[in-house]
């Protein structure tokens, strides 16, 4: 894999997924209690022995290049590298990224003096667990220009993708945009080719892209040099070269979630909670998970009540009650609180003095949950303050609000706290 460099797209300014994203890029929005979303790719990327890895993002991107600065350092003796290439003017561009490709084209002049075969394209917000270096031997077998990564989808959920047709050779040769009735009908392919069994082929006759692709070098770089018009791969660039070039899909048949909205990155982050087998592990010793190591004391449970929840390191929790939630490092739960089927991504830095009990009679919110605070369904941002007597429940059933002014907004009935906000006591939400 030495001959492969990798390219993870940062991602456009991530509306769907505001407000985590008011002040930072997609990719580092924060997962599973300690991870961030950028940990996914550039794992599965050393996990496959490919060292050589940039990042592109132009939104918000301070938080993403100190995560990736404090994350991934390879030692001298490899040319293993993982850098943020922000979007920037040039005498030849002076506009922001117009879309994957273009970002990608912007940055070709670096991308080239590298000596390597393939480009992997990679995005940065999804949740899954890849061996890549299958994924490029199935584009060296077959002699691919172009491969893209593809997973195999019922007829239930296929008209929410873009799905692609193959030929008896696993060759695609058509592409549909979340087709509806007689178009998504035309869209069915024998997915046994791809290696799935018969009964399997069956249930899935679909094929959707993962917006994961393997280029060859030069194949890339010629047709960002001659199609300076189209500015996106998965929508413009493959599907106009399925005709002059060969074109394949590599089915991949595991865990894939692209968390692109509040409610699947909610979900996303939830299930992992569950047992005996949640859909997505990070206790796989063969293939780990990395992200910063930070150092942190050990979580204290003071009189608690847990239940099918994951504590990420450095929590103070006092005779509270947890069931079905995810709280983040260094989270602080006070006495006589509720959290119920809710993601707190706690804080990056304690306040003095954290383990005292918390007081509710100065009106002083402190970092944290204060006492008596009942949260259901909702996402607490970092380093929030949350006062006492606080009912995040979302009591009236909103599905969409904005309120922004008061620290909050509901996206799909999900209350949604945002970073650093500070709700005061007795607050009802």
């Amino acid at each position: 894999m030495k001959n492969v460099l990798a390219i993870i797209l940062g991602g456009g300014a991530g509306t769907r997924l505001y407000p985590l994203t008011k002040l930072r890029a997609k990719p580092a929005v924060p997962l599973a209690g300690k991870y961030r979303l950028i940990d996914i790719p550039v794992s599965n990327c050393i996990n496959s022995e490919i060292y050589k890895i940039y990042v592109l993002t132009q939104y918000n991107s301070a938080s993403l290049n100190r995560h990736i600065a404090r994350a991934y350092s390879f030692a001298g003796f490899t040319e293993g590298f993982v850098e943020v290439l922000a979007a920037q003017q040039t005498p030849e561009n002076p506009n922001w990224f117009q879309g994957t490709a273009d970002a990608v084209r912007q940055y070709i002049w670096l991308l080239e003096e590298w000596n390597v075969d393939e480009y992997l394209i990679l995005s940065g917000d999804h949740l899954y667990r890849m061996d890549y270096r299958q994924f490029v031997q199935r584009h060296r077998d077959t002699q691919a220009d172009i491969t893209l990564s593809v997973i195999p989808i019922d007829h239930r959920r296929a008209s929410d993708f873009g799905l692609m047709k193959i030929d008896n050779a696993g060759r695609v040769i058509d592409f549909s945009e979340k087709p509806k009735g007689d178009a998504l009908l035309k869209m069915q392919v024998d997915t046994s080719v791809l290696g799935l069994s018969p009964e399997q082929s069956k249930q899935k006759p679909y094929i959707a892209s993962m917006g994961i692709y393997v280029f060859k070098r030069e194949v890339m770089v010629k047709l960002l040099r001659e199609q300076l018009e189209r500015t996106d791969f998965g929508k413009e660039i493959i599907p106009a070269s399925a005709k002059d070039y060969n074109v394949q899909a590599y089915l991949f048949d595991g865990y894939w979630e692209d968390i692109g909205t509040i409610e699947a990155f909610y979900e996303a982050n939830l299930a992992l909670t569950k047992q005996p087998e949640p859909p997505f592990s990070f206790y796989d010793e063969n293939a780990p998970i990395y992200t910063r190591a930070r150092y942190l004391p050990p979580s204290k449970l003071l009189d608690c009540q847990v239940t099918e929840s994951i504590i990420g390191e450095g929590c103070i929790l006092k005779n509270c009650r947890i069931f079905h939630s995810v709280l983040g490092v260094r989270s602080r739960v006070e006495t006589g609180c509720t959290i119920e089927d809710s993601l707190v991504m706690g804080a990056d830095f304690y306040q003095p003095f954290a383990e005292e009990q918390s007081s509710c009679e100065n009106g002083n919110v402190p970092l944290g949950i204060g006492s008596n605070t009942t949260i259901r369904r909702a996402i607490i941002d970092k380093n929030t303050h949350i006062g006492c007597d606080v009912q995040i429940v979302n009591k009236d059933r909103v599905e969409e609000a904005d309120r922004e002014n008061q620290g909050f907004y509901i996206r799909n009935g999900i209350v949604v706290i945002l970073k650093n906000a500070v709700i005061p006591d007795g607050t009802i939400i």
